[in-house]
């Protein structure tokens, strides 16, 4: 079970809740006693609690597991602060006050202005925690980085910042480098969490500074100081480069990102997050829907409920029992960000709305002031009915009433004239070929062209840099993609566009099923972007974006 599994487990289990709903006699009670399971889905997190003393690299650390250079770097917070990193559709920080119920939205590169004791001495501002958001898929899989005020510190205050969070944190992530591993502070901190029963990952940074036998010593020495300390050999010590592991990650540089040693400690992090705390989360959440299943009446709608509940905690508890047999790293490879282009709309249609957008804006004075204009328009028969009401909600009933006259004044003089023909035979079929169709209508050909003229842009720029075009390509609408695709005549480019393609619809399906689940705990408040808007964009993607008036 990777993340990814995981993920559909608590999608199964939210489905099987709203199955529950159908069986319920009383609907509203039924409602009362699964809002709050379907809430603790949606809150589902895992805090990784990140401590050190100040230049050890834990921003360094935390920038490579995410893959982005995002996180400003040497920064040293104030006393009290706490400054943690999660998912969001755009980056920005949300600072959380200890006197306001508001958060405030400020830029990530003001971070340092609300942190520092330069910025905001002695924290005038009363900022209790400062969130930074960012578009990593590491983050929208769970993780929550926290990073506690820096050990070393001769101020009492932060040390107590740190133990008040020990009850929040699932994980801690412990940061020391080559240059003088595991300080007093740092075994001072060992002292304080060993009894709080929580996990902590050991981190030897800044290995490219030394050589193998200096690498060797001090590996050896760390594990020698745990052995003392806790009497067993079981702490996992883990050399790498942060520096270099957000280099390849970057660059793409396989070897290097081996090199670095940040994929060991990556796979430990998952696997630890899906054996220790989200398989125990899950059953959980079995027992307790089992339990509400079993409060129905009788039937074979809930027996069918109480079976399939059971089902998915066996198959829950064999992905647990497979990872512990075997030691098998489930680690799925952790995603790259997708960029904002990617999660936009189809560039094919958007082109085209641009298109008509630019056409309708010089059409509709255009049809006001040129009597050739409007006598185009009029041979035409007008518009075809959705662009007709597509002009009208960009026109002015002034500008109708000036440019549509000669439109009707045509239409009346045909059906005179038809009228008046003595051999009205076939009348009705040549009133269907008048009336505007997508071959006739002068927007539908303004949009078949620009459609055209994007995928043909899209094409050659798969013939100059395939992997360039492919990481800047959103998901294209199905007729599009399907248009594409002919375009290209190359079974191999076909085939990479169908993996991206499928990739990206997979992701919307995700977002699509966070924000039910999140509308099902009445959890709107923690709907990303992405979630808030995923139930237009699916409908997009399956039949071409309407155009809209303005361009959007």
């Amino acid at each position: 079970m990777d993340l990814r599994e995981y993920e559909r487990r608590k999608f199964e289990i939210a489905d099987l809740l709203r199955q529950m709903e159908l069986a319920a006699p009383d609907k509203q009670n039924w409602r009362e006693q699964a809002t709050p399971l379907f809430a603790r889905l949606a809150e589902d997190r895992f805090n990784l609690v990140l401590v050190g003393r100040f230049s050890r690299g834990k921003t360094s650390l935390a920038n490579a597991i995410l893959g982005m250079d995002r996180l400003p770097t040497g920064v040293v917070p104030l006393t009290s602060v706490i400054t943690s990193v999660a998912y969001g559709s755009a980056e920005c920080v949300m600072l959380r006050y200890a006197r306001s119920f508001m958060d405030v939205e400020v830029p990530l590169d003001s971070l340092p202005r609300h942190i520092t004791q330069q910025g905001n001495p002695g924290n005038v501002e009363g900022v209790r925690e400062a969130e930074v958001q960012l578009p990593a898929e590491f983050l929208r899989r769970g993780f929550h980085f926290v990073d506690t005020p820096g050990l070393g510190s001769a101020i009492e205050e932060n040390t107590l910042t740190t133990e008040s969070y020990l009850p929040e944190a699932d994980a801690f992530l412990l940061v020391t480098s080559f240059d003088g591993p595991l300080s007093e502070e740092e075994m001072r901190f060992f002292r304080l969490v060993s009894s709080s029963a929580r996990h902590v990952f050991v981190v030897l940074n800044k290995q490219d500074a030394v050589d193998d036998r200096q690498r060797t010593e001090a590996v050896e020495f760390v594990r020698a100081q745990l052995k003392a300390m806790f009497g067993t050999d079981d702490s996992k010590v883990f050399p790498l480069s942060a520096r270099e592991a957000l280099e390849a990650k970057q660059t793409g540089d396989s070897a290097l990102l081996e090199r670095s040693g940040i994929l060991s400690l990556e796979r430990e992090l998952v696997d630890f997050l899906l054996t220790r705390k989200r398989s125990e989360f899950l059953l959980r959440m079995c027992d307790r829907l089992s339990d509400l299943a079993r409060s129905l009446p009788l039937s074979e709608r809930t027996a069918s409920l109480v079976e399939a509940i059971a089902a998915l905690s066996r198959r829950v508890s064999d992905d647990g029992l497979e990872t512990s047999r075997t030691g098998e790293s489930h680690s799925e490879s952790l995603d790259a960000a997708l960029s904002a282009t990617q999660l936009g709309p189809c560039e094919v249609c958007a082109s085209a709305s641009s298109a008509l957008w630019e056409f309708l804006r010089r059409f509709q004075y255009e049809i006001i002031i040129n009597p050739r204009a409007q006598g185009d328009l009029a041979k035409g028969g007008g518009l075809c009915s959705f662009h007709t009401w597509q002009y009208e909600s960009n026109a002015s009933p002034q500008g109708v009433c000036e440019g549509y006259p000669t439109v009707l004044e045509d239409w009346a003089a045909w059906l005179h004239a038809a009228a008046a023909d003595s051999a009205a035979a076939g009348f009705a079929a040549k009133l269907s070929a008048r009336i505007p169709t997508e071959t006739s209508c002068i927007l539908c050909r303004v949009r078949a062209k620009a459609e055209a003229d994007a995928i043909a842009a899209l094409a050659l720029g798969f013939a100059a840099s395939e992997r360039q075009t492919l990481n800047g390509l959103s998901a294209l609408c199905l007729p599009h993609f399907a248009a594409l695709a002919a375009a290209l005549k190359d079974g191999r480019l076909t085939a990479n566009l169908a993996q991206h393609q499928a990739a990206l619809l997979d992701r919307l399906a995700e977002d699509l099923k966070r924000s039910a689940l999140k509308h099902d705990g009445a959890r709107r408040s923690l709907l990303s972007d992405e979630e808030l808007t995923a139930s237009k964009r699916a409908l997009a993607l399956l039949a071409k974006a309407r155009p809209l008036a303005d361009g959007s």
